[in-house]
C-alpha cells in the first residue's frame, strides 16, 4: 500500500493496545483545562532544553503515523509521556496502563528514527492533581526493540487501514457518479442543491431559507455527498433537533444507497448515534464488566463486532444493536466507536457544537475534513444557550450535606454559607415559603460562591479517589453540578449573566445563563469544512449571522417558494389585540372569528395561543358557544402518547379545531398534509414575555449589537408565527388559510418577517 492511510499515534494504539473490560464507573478524573495546565506544570519543572510538544511522524508500508510527544529532554534522553489523574494511582487498570506504555514506546519508535538514537529512556509521568505530585515509571529501550514495537502495532493496524483506503477509494469512485434518485427535482429542490454544493466547494457556511415541502433532506444531502470526493471530505454530519428529523435523513439516506436496479447499493456508511439511556441494554445495571455483561470483555470482543458493523455499512439504530448484541457488546459504545469509521453520521446537534461534543473532538483529533448539515437550524440559538449555561441548586446541598460523608463537611458548609450571602447581597435573605418566586439579576458574578464550588467540586473529587465505595448518585450529581457550573464561571462575560431564582427558604437557584451563544459556537464553524444551516425560517439572516457566531464569508440564501399566494389564503384580524391587558376582551372575537372560518369551510384546523392560560380561557368559551363543533386540546406536561393521540385526530377528511401552544410540540415539527389540516389560527405574535431577563437579554443583545428588542422580541416571536403556521401548506397540491389575530400583524415592520409569497389581506 502506498502512503496513503494516515492515524494519529492515539487512535493506532486505541485500535491495537486496549483489551479487557468497558469501565465506566465514576473515577474522578481531571478536567480538560486541569488536564492542559498539568501539562504545563511538568514542563515547566524540567530544564531549558526541554522541548514540550514535539509533533512526529513516520511511514511503517505506507501507513503514515502522526502525533505530538508530550516531552523529550534531550540532555538526559528521555522522552515523557504525562498523564494527569485523581487519587490513588493503584487504582488505575492495568489495560490503562499498557495503554500509556503503547503510546510512548511508538513515539520512542519515531524519536528514535527521525534523530538517530541508538537507544532512549521511557518515562510514563502521572501528575496527581491536587498534590502536584508526579510519580515517574521508566525503563530503557534500544532502537531497535521500539521498531520492533512499532511495526507490531502497525502489522495490526495495516490490515484495517488498507481495508479503509480501499473503502475510501470505492465510496470516493460512486460518489463522483452519484445521480438524482428521481426522475426530476422538486420545484426549488434543485436551487437547494445548488447552493450547498456551491458552499461545500468552496468551504463556507451557508444559511438556507427553503420552504417546507421541497424535500430539503435530499435537497441537502446529495450535493453534500457529490461534493465529498472532490473536496476530500472525510466524514458528513447531519445533525438534527429532534428524532423525527433522524427519520427523515435516514430514509433520505437509503433512497440513495439504494441506486439503480442494475447496480450495487451505494458503498456508504452510515451511522444513526441515539442517546444513552436509549441504547442501553441493561438500565438497571452499572456500566461495567462486574455488573454488564455487555461491558465484561468488551475490548476483546470489539474488533469482530467493529468488522461485522462497517461491512453491514447500514448502522441505524436497530441494525447497530443486532450487530452489538451478536457480539455481546454494547450498543451505545459500539455506535461510540463506529463514528470513528463511519461516513455520514446522522445525530443531534449537540454531537457538534455542545463543550464536549463527540464529532467535535474526533475531527479535531484526527485532522478530518467534515461537512455538516444542520436540519431546522432557526432552533440553533435557543438549544446552544442551553448547552452553554449551567445552575447551582441549593436544595441539592443541603440534602447532601445531611448524608454526605463527614470528610467533606467543611466544604460543603462554606458553599452554603456562600449562599446566604448571596441572599443578603441580592437582598432576599428574608424570604420564606410559600409564596411567589423572587427573581433577581446579579450585576457581577458571585466570585466567593464559584471559588466555593470549586472547593467542594476539588474536595468530592478527592475524597472519592480515595474512597470510591461514598460514590453515590447524590454526591455524583452535586460534583457534576459545580465543575459544569465552574467551567462556564471561567468563561463569564458579556456573552452571558448570572441570576438568582429564590422559590422559599433552601430552595434556590443560582444560573449562568448563555445569551450570545455564537461566542462559544465560532471554534465549532472554524473547525469545520463547510456547514450548511437549512429551515423554513432563517431570516433575516444577520440575527442568525450575529447570535451564532458564523464565519464572516458565511452565505445566505432563500430558495424561492414553489407554493403560490392563491394556495393560503392569509387574513390579518387587525382590529383584535392579544396584549396581555387586552386578553380577556379579545376572547368573544377570537371564537366568533374561529367559528365563522370552521362554519364557512368545516375541516381540521389548529389554533395556537402565547400560553396555556390563554389557550383554557378561549377553549372555555368556545365551548360554551359552539358545542356543535368538536375541539381536542394540548395539555400541560402532555405524555407522548397523549401526543399522539392528538395527532391521530387530523385523520383525511375529519373535521374539529386543535388547541395549541406556539412554540410547542404542534407548532413545528409535524407533517399534516392535504386535507388533514386546512388552516391555523395564530393568536398571538410569539413575543417572549416581557420581564427582568428578557429585558437584560435586550439590554446585552442591543449593546453587542444594536440590535435588542428585534433580536430579543420580534424576530424570535415571527419565527414561531411562520412556523406554526407553515403547517398548513405542505406540498404543492395543499390548500389552506391562516388567520393572524392580532392589529400588529398589519404592521410594516412585522409583515417585514412573514413569508414573501404569502399575500395577507
Amino acid at each position: 500500500m502506498s502512503a496513503t492511510y494516515r492515524v494519529a499515534v492515539r487512535a493506532l494504539c486505541e485500535f491495537t493496545a486496549r483489551e479487557g473490560d468497558l469501565d465506566h464507573r465514576f473515577t474522578p478524573a481531571p478536567s480538560a483545562q486541569e488536564g492542559i495546565q498539568g501539562h504545563t506544570l511538568v514542563a515547566s519543572r524540567r530544564g531549558a532544553d526541554y522541548i514540550a510538544e514535539l509533533p512526529l511522524s513516520g511511514i511503517f508500508e505506507g501507513l503514515t503515523v502522526t502525533g505530538r510527544a508530550d516531552g523529550f529532554d534531550p540532555t538526559a534522553n528521555r522522552l515523557e509521556e504525562v498523564k494527569t489523574h485523581r487519587g490513588s494511582l493503584e487504582r488505575m487498570a492495568d489495560n490503562q496502563r499498557a495503554l500509556h506504555w503503547a503510546q510512548v514506546k511508538v513515539y520512542g519508535a519515531l524519536l528514535c528514527k527521525e534523530r538517530g538514537l541508538g537507544h532512549i529512556t521511557l518515562t510514563l509521568v502521572y501528575l496527581e492533581i491536587a498534590s502536584g505530585k508526579e510519580t515517574l515509571l521508566s525503563q530503557e529501550a534500544s532502537a531497535e526493540e521500539l521498531e520492533v514495537f512499532f511495526a507490531d502495532q502497525c502489522q495490526r493496524f495495516l490490515a484495517w487501514a488498507e481495508q479503509e483506503a480501499g473503502h475510501r477509494l470505492h465510496r470516493d469512485s460512486a460518489l463522483h457518479s452519484l445521480r438524482f434518485p428521481h426522475t426530476a427535482f422538486r420545484s426549488g429542490q434543485r436551487e437547494l442543491a445548488e447552493d450547498v454544493y456551491k458552499a461545500t466547494s468552496t468551504g463556507r457556511c451557508l444559511l438556507a431559507q427553503a420552504p417546507t415541502g421541497i424535500g430539503k433532506t435530499l435537497g441537502t444531502l446529495f450535493p453534500m455527498l457529490s461534493a465529498m470526493p472532490r473536496q476530500r471530505l472525510d466524514r458528513i454530519a447531519f445533525l438534527t433537533m429532534k428524532t423525527p428529523g433522524r427519520r427523515l435523513a435516514l430514509d433520505a439516506l437509503a433512497t440513495l444507497r439504494t441506486r439503480h436496479d442494475d447496480e450495487e447499493a451505494l458503498p456508504l456508511r452510515v451511522l444513526e448515534l441515539v442517546a444513552r439511556e436509549k441504547a442501553c441494554e441493561y438500565p438497571d445495571r452499572a456500566c461495567h464488566g462486574e455488573s454488564c455483561p455487555l461491558a465484561a470483555g468488551f475490548y476483546d470482543r470489539l474488533p469482530a463486532a467493529r468488522q461485522a458493523a462497517v461491512a453491514q455499512q447500514w448502522l441505524d439504530r436497530d441494525a447497530l444493536r443486532d450487530v452489538a448484541l451478536a457480539h455481546d457488546v454494547c450498543p451505545y459504545y459500539l455506535g461510540q466507536e463506529l463514528a470513528r469509521w463511519a461516513d455520514v453520521i446522522v445525530g443531534d446537534v449537540n454531537h457538534w457544537f455542545d463543550s464536549h461534543a463527540l464529532l467535535h473532538s474526533l475531527a479535531q483529533a484526527n485532522d478530518w475534513r467534515t461537512g455538516v448539515l444542520v436540519d431546522e437550524a432557526h432552533n440553533l440559538v435557543e438549544r446552544a444557550r442551553g448547552m452553554y449555561s449551567a445552575e447551582l441548586d441549593q436544595q441539592r446541598l443541603s440534602r447532601l450535606r445531611r448524608v454526605a460523608p463527614k470528610a467533606l463537611s467543611r466544604p460543603l458548609g462554606r458553599l452554603a454559607r456562600q449562599w446566604q450571602a448571596v441572599f443578603k447581597d441580592a437582598g432576599v435573605e428574608d424570604v420564606g415559603e410559600p409564596g411567589k418566586p423572587v427573581y433577581r439579576l446579579l450585576t457581577t458574578l458571585p466570585d466567593k460562591l464559584v471559588a466555593a464550588a470549586q472547593q467542594v467540586g476539588a474536595a468530592i473529587t478527592d475524597h472519592l479517589g480515595e474512597h470510591p465505595e461514598d460514590a453515590t448518585l447524590e454526591l455524583q450529581e452535586l460534583l457534576f453540578e459545580s465543575l459544569a457550573f465552574c467551567r462556564l464561571a471561567e468563561r463569564f462575560g458579556d456573552h452571558s449573566l448570572c441570576d438568582l431564582t429564590r422559590h422559599g427558604r433552601g430552595r434556590a437557584l443560582l444560573g449562568l445563563r448563555n445569551l450570545i451563544p455564537g461566542d462559544f459556537l465560532a471554534p465549532r464553524f472554524n473547525t469545520a469544512h463547510s456547514v450548511v444551516l437549512f429551515s423554513a425560517t432563517l431570516s433575516p439572516a444577520h440575527y442568525y449571522r450575529d447570535l451564532l457566531g458564523l464565519p464572516g464569508n458565511t452565505v445566505w440564501q432563500e430558495v424561492a417558494s414553489p407554493f403560490a399566494a392563491h394556495q393560503l389564503e392569509v387574513r390579518v384580524r387587525s382590529d383584535i389585540s392579544t396584549r396581555f391587558r387586552d386578553r380577556e376582551a379579545s376572547v368573544e372575537p377570537m371564537v366568533a372569528t374561529m367559528a365563522q372560518q370552521y362554519q364557512r369551510k368545516p375541516g381540521h384546523y389548529l389554533a395556537f395561543f402565547s400560553s396555556f392560560a390563554y389557550l383554557e380561557a378561549v377553549l372555555a368559551k368556545f365551548r360554551e358557544a359552539h358545542s356543535e363543533i368538536a375541539v381536542f386540546s394540548q395539555t400541560r406536561g402532555m405524555p407522548e402518547a397523549q401526543r399522539e393521540a392528538f395527532l391521530a385526530r387530523f385523520t383525511p377528511g375529519g373535521k374539529g379545531i386543535g388547541f395549541a401552544v406556539l412554540g410547542g410540540a404542534f407548532a413545528e415539527g409535524i407533517d399534516l398534509p392535504g386535507d388533514r389540516l386546512i388552516g391555523a389560527f395564530v393568536a398571538t405574535l410569539g413575543l417572549p414575555p416581557f420581564n427582568d431577563f428578557n429585558e437584560a437579554l435586550k439590554a446585552r443583545l442591543s449593546a453587542r449589537f444594536g440590535q435588542g428588542d428585534d433580536y430579543t422580541y420580534r424576530i424570535p416571536g415571527m419565527i414561531k408565527v411562520v412556523q406554526a403556521a407553515g403547517r398548513v401548506i405542505r406540498s404543492p397540491d395543499d390548500e389552506g388559510v391562516v388567520v393572524l389575530m392580532d392589529d400588529r400583524f398589519a404592521q410594516t415592520s412585522v409583515r417585514a418577517l412573514l413569508p414573501r409569497w404569502w399575500s395577507p389581506g
